[in-house]
């Protein structure tokens, strides 16, 4: 490595999903150099191999891209993967990039998708409640200790997310009148009709095929657009259909507060809630039941502390910038970071 390759100081992150990935680089005064898209970089559906290989593949192809030297190393790699969450595989896949890529980075951290959110958003911890095609919540306090509620998948959770209960429930409702078994709350003529036209099918047998043969998340959530609009249209029934979930995304935030420190419950706008995936764009539709959810403790652990006060936040920008932040910390390399570029506040309450 020549002299000016040793003056140069850059730091990388990665945001990595199922679907696709992101990699930023940002030089030392904390000035984004490059932000490009990238492939899945699970480990889980693509193996380790692949995960470093397009990983490595990413960051090769951003210093290509501004101009910096193929063999420089960066200072620090900081790693938000989705399927992050065990600490044994984090450290298999940190060794494995040390091993065949000796020259990518001198220092990793590797962390969730959940905590990249956080650290995106938040200097000092945050709430972070995913609601998508599934549903989750983690909690990182000042002091680095953690706790965690959901994330079960569709058959054990994912309460409050697209696919369960919003899409479940709505089944339900429409085969329980047709079978005589239980009345709906409201009239289902809205979500009969949306289920109908969503799916291509006739007739309630039809949905057969897409809840087991033909199952996909993806095409269930997709769902969740029509009855967004059915609520919005002023549909008694859709409209109930978003106020529980709702409410079971906001018993998240009451799952977790005996955890929730002092410290983060005080911060300036309240604690802090990174609300990340598509259903919260129907927030509107969502409040009233969430406002519910959040005053209730519904297990046998109770907070000696209050929640007083609340912000959900909206990110800006992608988890590899969390990313990055994270690797630099962990690497004790002084970062400029300026937060409210990487988030924003879109609904805030005071109890």
């Amino acid at each position: 490595m020549s002299d000016s390759q040793e003056s140069l100081m850059i730091i990388g992150g990665i945001e990595g999903g199922g679907g696709h990935s992101v990699a930023v680089l940002f030089d030392s005064k904390g000035k984004k150099l490059i932000e490009l898209q990238g492939p899945c970089t699970n480990h889980w559906l693509i193996g380790m191999d692949e995960c470093q290989n397009r990983i490595h593949a990413m960051i090769q192809e951003g210093k290509e891209k501004v101009g910096l030297p193929q063999d420089l190393p960066l200072k620090a790699l900081g790693l938000s993967l989705s399927g992050c969450e065990d600490e044994a595989t984090n450290e298999e896949l940190k060794q494995g990039f040390m091993k065949k890529f000796p020259s990518l980075s001198l220092s990793y951290f590797v962390c969730s998708d959940t905590v990249g959110s956080i650290a995106t958003a938040s200097e000092n911890g945050g709430l972070v409640i995913i609601s998508g095609t599934g549903s989750n919540s983690f909690l990182l306090n000042p002091d680095g200790s953690t706790a965690r509620c959901g994330g079960w998948g569709y058959l054990l959770g994912d309460e409050g997310s697209g696919e369960y209960p919003i899409i479940h429930d709505v089944f339900k409702h429409t085969y329980y009148e047709e079978d005589n078994r239980r009345p709906p709350p409201h009239d289902t003529a809205v979500i009969k009709k949306a289920i109908l036209e969503h799916f291509n099918i006739n007739d309630r047998f039809g949905l057969l095929e897409h809840c087991y043969t033909k199952f996909s998340k993806a095409v269930y959530a997709g769902l969740c657009a029509k009855l967004a609009s059915g609520a919005n249209a002023g549909d008694p029934l859709c409209s109930h259909i978003f106020r529980e979930a709702g409410r079971s995304l906001g018993e998240y935030v009451g799952a977790l507060l005996p955890s929730i420190s002092k410290d983060l419950l005080d911060e300036p706008n309240g604690l802090p809630i990174i609300c990340v995936g598509a259903v919260w764009k129907s927030f509107s539709l969502m409040e009233e039941g969430f406002l519910e959810g959040v005053k209730t403790q519904p297990g046998p652990k109770k907070s000696l502390n209050s929640l007083k006060c609340f912000s959900l936040l909206q990110l800006q920008s992608t988890l590899a910038v969390g990313a990055a932040y994270m690797g630099a910390k962990f690497a004790k390399i002084e970062f400029p970071r300026d937060y409210s570029l990487n988030s924003k506040v879109f609904f805030s309450k005071t109890m």
